[in-house]
């Protein structure tokens, strides 16, 4: 395997530079472990498989990682895809390797429902290892970059998939992390490999432009190195060509062509100091117009990955804008290298200790998505959310600076704050003025938040929260108020359901309990009532089979006489796990059936409901309900009214709608059908006799033709 030594001897050259060498010693002894264990396999492009983890190896000693991260590096496939056991490297590597190892390792014992499963509870299990280890990351995306590297040999649709996975996640950490350099090759890997025709197309028209605008790039170079010695600057200036990926999101998004993609090239100035920065940037607007709205100052205010630069767009030569990148020699190291910078750079330790406490703070945001999310596929969901770039910078009223993605809004702002704060929010300030809660904010933007001590989240927050910290909070809480709700309404259900076998709840044995709950594997009563609100169990059924057990207790023969079944009160209070059916909207004084649908508890319609309807074969699923009396509510009907077409119309309807003591929610019109409109309005009404009233009072509008309830919503 001529190679394979090649490839170690360049290694070992390569860590005995910063290694003691009782640790190259070490690394050595692990590549010999790793060759044997993988003895006779062979990668999908026929190179022996110890090339693989000899390659991840190498990417993690340009960062100068550990002798610990190296061995991992080595070892990281060997549990996986061998005999070897994670005590077997425990005794020969420590400790500390086979957490590594046992951190990049897949979950391939456990059956999942899907790959998207599988996926997501791997990323979950990687996620808390690299919580407690950084290196577990760094090294999963060395092997994530060798991989892509080498993704030509693998099929096409396959190849896809794992260029889409890099897009949507490993990209996106590796420039959380500040791994600048990684960041753009696994995105220009990953275009190349999902996108392979549109990036063939676009490499040959940069080639072909770059000889056009040479000599506008050239001119800006030498009039940049001019001009910064008159000023004093002592400076490195860099010409740099735009990266493919960069172009094409930017084409995608603006809707361009290349032809008017022109700030394909950039320039990046490194100087000695931050004063000498903003000198920089003096010196470059004397020179060239800067364009408005394009500058943009991260050394005030650092990206969330410890990012720090003067950005600046000028008009160049020829009318072309040029993209200027300022920044020192430190800000550099971190701009590239990220948190790796820790082991390759010691001696700008503030910044790098303030860009550990940031990826710690956020590593630990990530262990609160996880507590507050229910399954993996939801978590990687959040995560998603949380990785991909571009933030807007909000004030608190107390001047802190809060980082949030773009498109946030004050219900972000307050889960960022604190969760319970959150949880309690019922207003916001912006600037000062009462805005709604789904307001996007903007950057500078100030934030007050004002909390209620008996708030609760709403639902409707999650069609426009933007953080997956905010979703994980909301859904967690939605679905402990949910679990409570489903227990009560569960507990009523079956009580009701006892009552053609004689029994209450409450003449139900603590022995017979045990005997039905045994039977069936279940943990206590709770999660029967939950399941049984939730539509998961029939009443009917859990019903007869308590009662079965009741009579195998107590030794009773079955022979008591049947009581009639009380039906379940509603007060269209109940929330989440009692809901009215948006199809039919129900109001108090309409005959009403309850229907138990699977995963979301009972839900309440018409008697004679379309919806319903299509369920009459499904008898145990339906359940007798009644409105409680003397509920003060207001409840959501829908009403069509259709009107001649006349000036000021709507406003009489609306006048006596309002005289009637109701609440307009929506207002929508049909397109008009001639001299007639069609007039859809949401209105609040107490009960089916305030709703006569209120039609009565709009039928006396002399313009009104036909005046009729309706169904809001025909989805079931």
């Amino acid at each position: 395997m001529p190679e394979i030594s090649c490839g170690l001897a360049e290694l070992r050259e390569k860590i005995s530079a910063y290694l003691r060498p009782e640790d190259v010693e070490r690394v050595e002894s692990a590549y010999h472990f790793s060759a044997r264990a993988h003895e006779g396999q062979f990668r999908i492009s026929g190179d022996p498989y110890i090339s693989h983890p000899v390659a991840v190896a190498d990417i993690v000693a340009d960062w100068h990682l550990d002798a610990q991260a190296l061995i991992a590096a080595l070892l990281h496939d060997v549990m996986e895809d061998t005999h070897i056991s994670k005590q077997e490297i425990t005794d020969r590597f420590g400790r500390t390797a086979a957490e590594l190892v046992d951190g990049l390792s897949k979950l391939d014992k456990i059956e999942f429902r899907s790959q998207e499963e599988a996926q997501a509870e791997n990323f979950r299990k990687m996620l808390f290892a690299m919580a407690s280890d950084l290196r577990v990351i760094l090294i999963k995306l060395a092997d994530r970059l060798h991989n892509m590297r080498t993704l030509h040999c693998v099929r096409p649709a396959k190849r896809r998939r794992i260029a889409n996975e890099t897009l949507e996640i490993y990209a996106p950490i590796a420039n959380r992390l500040g791994l600048n350099n990684l960041y753009r090759e696994l995105q220009e890997l990953s275009f190349e490999h999902k996108f392979p025709l549109r990036y063939r197309v676009l490499s040959r028209a940069i080639k072909a432009a770059r000889g056009n605008r040479r000599e506008v790039v050239g001119k800006v170079l030498n009039a940049i190195e001019e001009r910064l010695p008159q000023w004093g600057i002592s400076a490195e200036v860099k010409g740099r060509e735009k990266h493919l990926f960069s172009i094409y999101r930017k084409m995608a998004e603006k809707r361009l062509t290349f032809s008017q993609v022109l700030d394909i090239y950039g320039f990046r100035v490194i100087v000695r100091d931050v004063p000498s920065c903003y000198l920089a940037l003096g010196a470059l607007h004397s020179m060239y117009k800067p364009v408005p709205g394009k500058f943009k100052d991260y050394l005030a205010i650092p990206k969330a990955n410890g990012y720090q630069s003067l950005h600046t767009t000028l008009i160049g030569p020829f009318g072309t804008p040029v993209e200027v990148q300022i920044r020192t020699a430190e800000m550099h190291h971190i701009a590239e290298s990220g948190v790796a910078s820790h082991w390759l750079y010691k001696e700008d330790e503030k910044t790098l200790s303030e860009l550990q406490q940031k990826t710690h703070s956020w590593l630990q945001s990530l262990l609160e998505l996880q507590s507050a999310s229910g399954e993996a596929t939801e978590f990687l969901e959040h995560v998603k959310i949380d990785l991909f770039p571009g933030e807007v910078y909000v004030f608190t009223p107390q001047g802190k600076i809060l980082s949030l993605p773009k498109g946030s809004t004050p219900v972000d702002f307050a889960y960022a704050v604190h969760t319970d704060i959150g949880n309690r929010c019922v207003a916001c300030r912006v600037n000062g003025d009462l805005m709604p809660l789904r307001t996007e904010l903007r950057n500078g933007d100030q934030v007050e938040i004002i909390t209620a001590a008996h708030a609760n989240p709403n639902p409707a927050w999650l069609t426009y929260v933007r953080t997956g910290k905010a979703r994980a909070q909301i859904r967690h809480f939605l679905k402990g108020a949910q679990q409570e709700e489903s227990v009560a309404l569960g507990e009523r259900l079956l009580n009701q359901a006892l009552r053609p076998h004689g029994l209450t709840l409450g003449q139900i044995s603590t022995f017979a309990w045990e005997r039905f709950l045994g039977e069936r594997g279940v943990r206590g009563k709770k999660e029967v009532f939950a399941d049984i609100g939730l539509g998961r169990r029939l009443p009917a059924i859990v019903a007869r089979r308590v009662a079965q057990a009741q009579d195998l207790e107590s030794g009773r023969p079955n022979v008591i006489k049947p009581k009639p079944a009380g039906a379940i009160l509603i007060r269209g209070s109940e929330g989440i796990a009692v809901q009215l059916a948006r199809c039919c909207q129900p109001i108090p004084g309409d005959p009403i059936i309850g229907t138990i649908r699977k995963g979301q508890g009972l839900e309440v319609h018409l008697h004679d409901c379309p919806v319903v309807a299509k369920l009459r074969g499904d008898r145990g699923r339906w359940v007798d309900v009644e409105w409680e009396s003397g509920e003060e509510r207001l409840f959501d009907v829908t009403i069509r009214v259709l009107t001649k077409n006349a000036r000021g119309v709507l406003a009489r309807i609306a006048s006596a709608i309002s005289e009637e003591d109701c609440n307009i929610r929506n207002v929508n019109m049909d397109s008009e059908q001639g001299i007639y409109s069609a007039i859809n309005l949401v209105l609040q009404v107490h009960d089916r006799v305030h709703l006569a009233r209120v039609m009565r009072g709009v039928r006396r509008v002399p313009e009104v033709v036909r005046i009729g309830r309706m169904k809001a919503d025909t989805r079931s």
